[in-house]
């Protein structure tokens, strides 16, 4: 019959793809998709649960579906939940979600694997920090304090408590770099998808992207291929395009001005533009924006055996392709640039 996967987040997009893809490997045999509120997109064959992972209803979902592996994807990076709700509803689903999901996961005898969608957010990103990240570098507690960093500071904490006490069931944490992609839906997409980008005085932060592509790729073979060449076993894996992307190189290909905040005045200005209801930023996302992060991904090759398909550049030019050009683009403003130029030279 094959596996029986039950996907978590199911309703959001990324969700969504995931259970269309995954019903097309030949190991498993069936998809239960859950979320506490309905699909507006096709899942094709998989069977839609509509459970909420905060209740203690999901115990009896992965019982009476007989479900061997769970994938957990109902993992938010953004202000406020879908439904409406703000930082507290997220925090909800994220972490009070995750414990309840791990703790009916405990008592279900034939699981034997777990996927958790975890985030490079996890290492913060302070002066002192390490220029890359590996998966062995301990999370900064003065970053990870509050917000989305520290919800996945907690999540990690909840599943290796989980793998401690369930060590017959295999265990995998992606953490992913910002996801980007035509259809993305992460905070850092939003972010982009702002006609003007706000950002810090002095501060040039470093990016890396992973194409939403990639994810359902690197999710897929964490299902149906952990133990044979190209799939992942269970551990930590950073997942993140090769190379890197200043925020003023993404701009630039993107078209978008830069306005430059004093740090002072951030989170004045995140907290203000959220209460008008402006999407993308928020004095969370103006903090990750000072030094960013750079992650190492040699594990994650090693277990591929090759690289992601999309480097970082690759993904972003993706996305810019979809969204762009800004309010500067840059073709014209080459143009412009070159016409001052052969201005100059003529005298």
């Amino acid at each position: 019959m094959g596996k029986t996967v039950l996907v978590t987040g199911a309703a959001r997009q990324l969700g969504g793809r995931f259970v269309r893809h995954i019903q097309r490997e030949p190991e498993v045999g069936r998809v239960v998709a859950v979320d506490a509120r309905p699909p507006v997109r096709s899942l094709g064959e998989a069977e839609f649960v509509r459970a909420d992972i905060r209740k203690p209803a999901i115990a009896a979902v992965l019982a009476e579906h007989s479900v061997d592996t769970v994938v957990h994807l109902d993992v938010h990076d953004t202000p406020a939940t879908p439904g409406g709700g703000g930082r507290y509803g997220v925090k909800e689903v994220n972490v009070l979600g995750t414990l309840q999901l791990l703790g009916a996961c405990q008592r279900i005898p034939g699981l034997s694997r777990v996927i958790v969608r975890s985030s490079t957010a996890i290492y913060g990103g302070g002066p002192r920090d390490p220029a890359v990240f590996g998966e062995g570098t301990p999370p900064t507690p003065s970053v990870v304090a509050t917000g989305f960093a520290r919800d996945v500071a907690e999540i990690e904490e909840y599943v290796r408590g989980f793998a401690r006490r369930r060590p017959d069931v295999a265990v995998t944490v992606l953490r992913f770099a910002h996801i980007l992609g035509p259809l993305a839906e992460s905070q850092m997409a939003a972010y982009l998808r702002l006609p003007v980008l706000p950002t810090l005085v002095g501060y040039d932060p470093r990016l890396q992207f992973i194409h939403e592509d990639d994810v359902l790729e690197v999710l897929g073979r964490a299902v149906s291929a952990p133990d044979r060449a190209g799939g992942l076993t269970a551990g930590t894996f950073n997942v993140a395009g090769d190379g890197v992307l200043a925020l003023s190189q993404a701009a630039r290909r993107l078209g978008r001005p830069m306005v430059p905040v004093l740090p002072p005045l951030a989170a004045w200005l995140g907290s203000g533009l959220r209460a008008l209801g402006v999407n993308g930023i928020s004095a969370e996302q103006l903090r990750s924006l000072v030094h960013g992060r750079v992650v190492r991904t040699g594990r994650l090759r090693e277990a591929l055996g090759r690289p992601l398909e999309y480097s970082t550049a690759e993904a972003f030019a993706d996305f810019a392709a979809a969204h762009g050009p800004g309010l500067l683009p840059p073709t014209a403003l080459a143009r412009g640039v070159d016409r001052i130029e052969e201005a100059l030279r003529r005298g």
